[in-house]
């Protein structure tokens, strides 16, 4: 049976202070969560009802062997997660200053395990038949993650519904413009891209949202969705279908890991059909749900969550 969801991309351990607003070298205690946006999105949606997997890779330690355990527990197929032997599974560490500073210290030296994916050694059959694949842009930084990102894009043929999670993180890449150009390669072969508005100019060189949106879909895919941040999210369609969409009031902990929420609810409001506004409502809400707590993939909201946020028009 197919998968409704096979993601590609990083893995790692998050550790977050247990303490809030309070400055790193002052924390004294930690919470250890399986980490990672591509995980993560894996994650949002089976807490949502959907099958899923994830293509990475850990190190051969501890840590690799502490997140296989959490993507079970979660219920994510954890199949193509292999360990790589000297390299040591990554930790990225935060600050949390609610509600919105989350500096993030990413630990992924000499080089992360998942930037070693490589394309002989994918399950490109399952890639192909999966109902979504989602891919990002980290995993384009480096060889040899780059060429198989590129590989299984090209070889899915953007059958089915292909994600493009743009993901920019500055400090995998020299610049944008070193990054342009594999993600206008990206964009040929997805149907949907998703992307805050520093991640759709690295992707278009166009920020104001409308115009970023509208060279998303010249790049090639079928729906662009554009997260504005305050001001909520901007999704269009090739066929002209737009929904914009208000954020949910919510008490925000801790930010980060909403848009990975926002990632996996995305997934399966295309996989049930549903129309646009909906879709992103619930998105949105299922962000939300994540913004207002801690931690990140345990914190992924249910189905039920997710519906009485979007009933009460707030996460509470």
């Amino acid at each position: 049976m197919a998968y409704d969801l096979i993601t590609m991309g990083r893995i790692g351990v998050d550790l977050y202070p247990l303490q809030t607003g309070v400055p790193l070298p002052q924390v004294t205690s930690f919470g250890k969560f399986l980490g990672g946006s591509a995980s993560n999105v894996a994650v949002a949606a089976a807490r949502l009802g959907r099958r899923t997997a994830v293509i990475t890779r850990t190190g051969d330690d501890p840590f690799g062997t502490y997140l296989h355990e959490a993507l079970r527990g979660f219920g994510v197929d954890d199949r193509w997660v292999t360990p790589v032997t000297g390299l040591p599974t990554p930790v990225t560490f935060c600050e949390v200053f609610p509600p919105d500073d989350f500096p993030l210290y990413f630990y992924r030296r000499p080089k992360a395990p998942d930037l070693e994916i490589d394309a002989h050694e994918l399950d490109l059959d399952a890639i192909r038949e999966a109902r979504v694949f989602w891919v990002t842009g980290t995993g384009l930084s480096e060889e040899p993650s780059r060429t198989a990102t590129l590989a299984a894009l090209a070889h899915r043929a953007r059958s089915g519904t292909t994600v493009f999670d743009l993901d920019w993180r500055p400090m995998f890449w020299t610049d944008p413009e070193a990054a342009r150009p594999f993600y206008t390669e990206a964009l040929r072969h997805t149907t949907v891209a998703v992307g805050n508005l520093d991640e759709v100019e690295v992707a278009t060189g166009v920020r104001e949202p409308h115009a970023a949106a509208r060279a998303l879909l010249d790049a090639g895919v079928e729906l662009a969705v554009v997260k504005q941040g305050p001001k909520g999210v901007l999704a269009v369609s090739r066929e002209g279908e737009t929904a914009e969409v208000p954020p949910l009031p919510v008490n925000v902990l801790n930010g980060l890991g909403a848009g990975d929420a926002f990632g996996g609810s995305l997934v399966h409001g295309l996989l049930s059909g549903w129309d646009l506004e909906r879709t992103v409502r619930h998105a949105n809400a299922a962000g939300a749900i994540v913004a207002s707590r801690l931690e990140c993939s345990s914190a992924m909201p249910t189905p039920d969550e997710v519906e009485a946020a979007v009933t009460a028009g707030a996460v509470k």
